[in-house]
């Protein structure tokens, strides 16, 4: 049933508990630690190549995002057919947590333990995601989709911003309990997983799925049930694909997403790299700001969808795009503290606005039978769209020797992702997606 509180209270929770994996571990700490804990300033060798923690931090990622690519269609379209969303949600959940759990035991030097714990925690970060995404439309009715999506991504602001401060509490403060800070790094990425599984305990029992298996065709029965819905999961992604081509204003939103949401990745994550080397931050100078970017998330979120109900989803995105195009160019000119945490102030109100609106806008052009599926796109082309921004910062640092002309080359995703959403027509959109046949 659609708008029932308690359901999206689980929901929301979702958010909450996983937030502190992608905002402690993710972001903040084990980015450091595995370039001067793990790796080190001489790097690794890979095939007689010496291969920087950057640089392999990079491939991890991409990795990460290459092994979604593959199965996160696949999966949406078996959870579609089998109304199993939920059991695919809490099995990446309890995994993922697991697996960011044993982060503990990553000592100095443990490179290759730690790549696989990582890339394996990311993969059940993002396929989580891929489920999570997908109840929304089952959750809302059109005219809540806005509201509940900002309160998801306020959830998790708040979660993960309690958790992150626990961590940096504990990071900060470790020779009072005794420690050195190694061994706190270690112990709050343990934590982050502990948190992890504890919360999404609210997840799986409010959050209710409506169960509307259906049978498979008699081509399937003579194949065991997993391998039969591998089977099908596949051949409906395909048909999907083929689909995809008749909704041309979603598709037209997905590649606008894709650039924008390229920036914006691209910001978050070299903003900690941009402080550090540019502008001569220290450590705690740049954790706190990313404290600070997560709580002011948490009412920007929700501020967006206030806009959105004034103006639309689409048009209050587009007011996004126009502040991300600013952020990039005071980024250009900064040079202090003080304007560090004024930047992260403005990131932090329009990262949670830009996030819920983009999922909420992209869940009110897609089939609500297929939403698993569809979310399962719309998570492959977000980690597909993450290449592009990171290269393009690199090549521009490395030709020029300043990362800020690279911080400011940034505001091209903005522009043109501005420009293409502002030919997407939601009543078209909507019309087409109501032509839908599965």
């Amino acid at each position: 049933m659609k708008n029932d509180k308690k359901s999206i209270f689980g929901w929301c929770m979702y958010d909450w508990a996983n937030s502190a994996y992608i905002t402690t571990v993710g972001v903040a700490l084990l980015p450091i630690y595995f370039a001067e804990g793990i790796v080190g300033e001489e790097g690794v060798s890979i095939f007689g190549q010496t291969v920087s923690a950057t640089a392999l931090w990079a491939f991890m990622l991409g990795f990460a995002a290459l092994l979604v690519f593959l199965f996160a269609p696949a999966l949406g379209a078996i959870a579609d057919f089998s109304s199993a969303k939920k059991k695919f949600l809490t099995g990446f959940a309890y995994f993922g947590s697991l697996f960011a759990t044993l982060l503990f035991f990553c000592e100095p030097g443990d490179v290759w333990l730690t790549v696989v714990l990582y890339i394996s925690t990311q993969v059940c970060f993002i396929g989580g995601n891929v489920f999570y995404d997908a109840f929304l439309p089952h959750l809302a009715s059109e005219d809540k989709l806005d509201s509940v999506s900002a309160k998801g991504f306020a959830f998790g602001y708040v979660g993960g911003s309690l958790q992150y401060g626990i961590a940096l509490a504990l990071v900060a403060m470790h020779k009072t309990f005794g420690i050195d800070q190694s061994m706190a790094v270690r112990i709050a990425m343990a934590m982050t997983g502990i948190w992890w599984a504890g919360w999404t305990l609210l997840t799986v029992k409010y959050l209710k799925e409506m169960k509307a298996e259906q049978e498979l065709s008699e081509k399937y029965h003579n194949q065991p049930k997993f391998f039969a819905y591998l089977s099908l999961g596949i051949s409906q992604t395909i048909a999907t694909v083929k689909k995809v081509g008749h909704f041309k204003h979603l598709t037209l939103f997905v590649i606008a997403y894709m650039i924008y949401n390229d920036g914006i990745h691209t910001v978050t994550s070299m903003a900690t790299i941009y402080g550090k080397e540019e502008l001569a931050l220290s450590t705690t100078q740049l954790m706190v700001t990313l404290l600070l970017v997560q709580l002011v998330a948490i009412g920007g979120a929700l501020i967006f969808s206030l806009i959105a109900n004034l103006i639309g989803a689409r048009r209050a995105v587009m007011v996004s795009l126009v502040l991300w195009s600013g952020v990039v160019i005071y980024g250009y000119f900064i040079h202090t503290a003080t304007e560090f945490f004024a930047l992260g102030m403005v990131v932090g109100l329009v990262l949670g606005g830009t996030q819920a609106l983009s999922r909420s806008f992209y869940g009110a052009m897609i089939p609500e039978q297929a939403s698993a599926e569809f979310y399962g796109f719309y998570s492959v082309f977000s980690k597909f769209s993450a290449i592009w921004g990171p290269f393009t910062f690199g090549f521009v640092k490395q030709v020029t020797g300043t990362a800020r002309l690279a911080i400011i080359s940034l505001i091209v995703f903005f522009i043109v992702g501005l420009i293409l959403l502002a030919f997407v027509n939601e009543e078209k959109a909507k019309a087409e997606k109501l032509a839908f046949d599965i």
